[in-house]
């Protein structure tokens, strides 16, 4: 399975990683309070992490950009599906379920891809570099 984060390796200097760290930091950051800015954060981030993915090529960045998008795009699936069963009458206490759960997961998402970026620690624990 080929991973995002996967291809030709950069070289990128001490400058080009500080502001990787940083943006990856706002990032988190954008992700973090969705909850409050009913998710336009979250599309501000992820339209980022899409522009500036291809810079973090051959870093421990890359597989935080890898995170993010993956995140995003399966919390996209899964608040659709509560929308779908908020839809049905019937099914109204399961669509809240399914959100709470998905607002814990995604909590989850973002705390963990913080701490590694905090210690320096790719995603992914098979990424080469």
């Amino acid at each position: 399975m080929a991973n995002d984060y996967t291809g030709q390796v950069s070289n990128p200097d001490s400058d080009q990683l500080s502001s990787l760290r940083k943006l990856m930091h706002i990032l988190y950051a954008l992700y973090a309070i969705f909850w409050l800015t009913g998710g336009v954060t979250a599309l501000i981030a992820i339209v980022v992490d899409y522009v500036k993915r291809d810079d973090a090529r051959g870093t421990l960045y890359a597989s935080h950009f890898a995170w993010q998008i993956r995140s995003f795009w399966w919390s996209v699936v899964w608040a659709a599906l509560g929308g779908l069963l908020f839809a049905t009458v019937f099914l109204i206490p399961l669509a809240f379920g399914v959100w709470a759960v998905l607002s814990l997961w995604m909590l989850y998402r973002i705390v963990k891809g913080w701490l590694y970026l905090n210690d320096s620690k790719p995603m992914y624990p098979d990424q080469r570099f």
